[in-house]
Formats: C-alpha cells, structure tokens, sequence
C-alpha cells in the first residue's frame, strides 16, 4: 500500500487467516480476486511474517465485504477469527499455561485470560484501544477497531475477533463459551463490544 502517515501495526494473522478462510469458503479464483481488490496480491506470493499496517486489515475487511457482501464477509472474517485462535493456542499460549486454565473454575480461568489479552491487545488492536470487564458475562471491548473502521452497516461487522475470542474462551474457559458482538462502531454504537457466556 502507498498510504502516509503513521499507522498502528498488527499481527499478520489478520491477513493470512482471512485467505485461508476465503479459499476454503469462497474457492482460490475469489481469494485472488480479493487480494487484487484490497491492493494486497503481494501477500499471496509471499505471505507477511511480521506485523502489518493495520491499514491493509482495514482495507481488506472493506473490499470482503463489497466482493462477498455482508452475510458471506461476516462468515469468512468470522472463520479467520476461529483460525487465529487455533493458531494462537498452537503456537502462542504456552501448554503449560493453557493446562493450568483448564484446572481453573470458569470465572477465575476468564479472568486469567482477560488479563494475557489485555497485555496483548496491541497485537490485534492496532491504534485502536482495547478494554475489559471481566465479571460475568466478560465485556471485551474495541473503540476504533481496524475491522469495522468508517464501515457503516445496521449490525455488527467485527466478526473476526468474536470468532477469536470465543475459540480462547471455548478452549481455556468453558467448552460451551459463545462470543457475541452486541454493539459495533460500524451501527453507530461507541465502541465494539463482544460478550462472552457460558
């Protein structure tokens, strides 16, 4: 991208998870048409090893949505989220960790995460500004998320990070944990905010 200025950066999972995602939902003719859309071909020859502008996720979340349309863009994105997630259980949380949660009760092993996610928000918030409640149901929340900014629609659109969300939450909290967007920037609302119940 030929953009200037100063931009957050975020990890490359949010571009490398949502081709996955595409080319197992959508084919790899529409991964490609994408990529050419969002300006970001590059990526598919030699995908991003280190952090990205967090602008190519914002512009790659837009041009999902016009190619896709909505309902398919919210399930690609919300794939890419599962995907993140396994990737960061695989390779990110250590097992130890991810052993001494599964021995928590549900309520303590949330608060636990909520704690890595917030000193780690950086990674997938980019300038945008994480925040969290985690008595029950936890609160996550997003103001100028990267997924949704100035997108306009009637419902939430942050789809990949409920998917993360909810697979961390599923896997280190409680088996049946469903995250949930109840609020987005995208419909007007103050910041995205994304329950978790059980």
């Amino acid at each position: 991208m030929t953009q200037s200025g100063d931009a957050g950066r975020i990890g490359p999972n949010a571009i490398i998870r949502v081709a996955e995602a595409l080319e197992a939902q959508e084919g790899h003719h529409a991964l490609v048409a994408l990529f050419d859309l969002a300006g970001l071909a590059h990526y598919l020859e030699a995908p991003p090893t280190t952090m990205v502008d967090e602008r190519e996720v914002t512009v790659l979340q837009s041009a999902l949505r016009t190619q896709l349309g909505l309902q398919a863009a919210r399930s690609v994105s919300r794939d890419a989220g599962l995907r993140t997630g396994d990737y960061l259980l695989a390779n990110r949380i250590p097992g130890p960790a991810q052993f001494v949660l599964s021995l928590l009760p549900p309520r303590l092993a949330g608060r636990v995460l909520i704690k890595a996610i917030r000193s780690n928000a950086w990674t997938f918030v980019g300038t945008g500004v994480f925040g969290a409640d985690s008595n029950y149901p936890p609160r996550l929340s997003v103001i100028d998320s990267p997924i949704c900014r100035d997108a306009r629609a009637d419902e939430p659109l942050c789809d990949f990070y409920a998917g993360c969300f909810e697979r961390l939450f599923r896997r280190l909290v409680h088996p049946e944990a469903v995250a949930t967007e109840v609020a987005c920037q995208a419909a007007g609302a103050e910041a995205c905010i994304f329950e978790i119940r059980w």
